[in-house]
């Protein structure tokens, strides 16, 4: 670590010995919280949260231990580990959320759709939903569309040959569903 940033770190708060008594909880808190907010901001990269994580910290040693820190061996470098713990955990947490994604929620059909709809039209519907992206695509513009097969490679950048296997497959597949030879 570079002098600077020791300075920075360290303050104008002596280090608390061996030799002499653990300092009472508050004023280990007046002297040693604004460092400790600043090591969490650094990891959290948010002052909010880096506050929360110094007094939750601080929270759990008066917990522990109550106002005298006799039982705690250094309390600045429990502070310390206890903060960058805590920040690793935000941080965590924070990964998790955002790899989180939510279902998407189905579309609702409009009242009109569904009323002009058959019965077998919803069924037909429903069996190319079933289809993969590529077969239902080849489909809808082959026959809702009236592209050509040649059209059909050009818009979707593939090859004629596999339009007409994709098609093929998809057409077999169709059939089944919906009970035709």
């Amino acid at each position: 670590m570079p002098r600077s940033l020791l300075r920075w770190w360290r303050g104008t708060v002596p280090a608390v010995t061996a030799a002499s008594a653990a300092p009472p909880i508050d004023e280990l808190y007046r002297e040693r919280r604004l460092p400790l907010v600043r090591l969490a901001v650094l990891m959290v990269d948010d002052l909010p949260t880096a506050e929360d994580v110094v007094q939750d910290v601080f929270t759990r040693l008066y917990r522990s231990h109550g106002t005298g820190l006799s039982a705690v061996g250094d309390p600045e470098s429990y502070l310390v580990s206890a903060v960058m713990n805590a920040a690793r955990s935000v941080l965590r947490r924070r990964r998790i959320a955002r790899a989180y994604l939510p279902p998407r929620p189905d579309p609702a059909p409009a009242a009109e759709d569904e009323a002009l709809l058959g019965a077998g039209d919803r069924e037909v519907i429903r069996a190319l939903g079933r289809l993969t992206t590529r077969q239902r695509q080849v489909i809808v513009l082959r026959y809702w569309s009236g592209l050509s097969e040649r059209e059909i490679a050009g818009t979707l950048r593939i090859s004629a040959g596999t339009v007409k296997s994709t098609a093929h497959r998809a057409l077999t597949l169709l059939r089944a569903e919906l009970g035709e030879k």
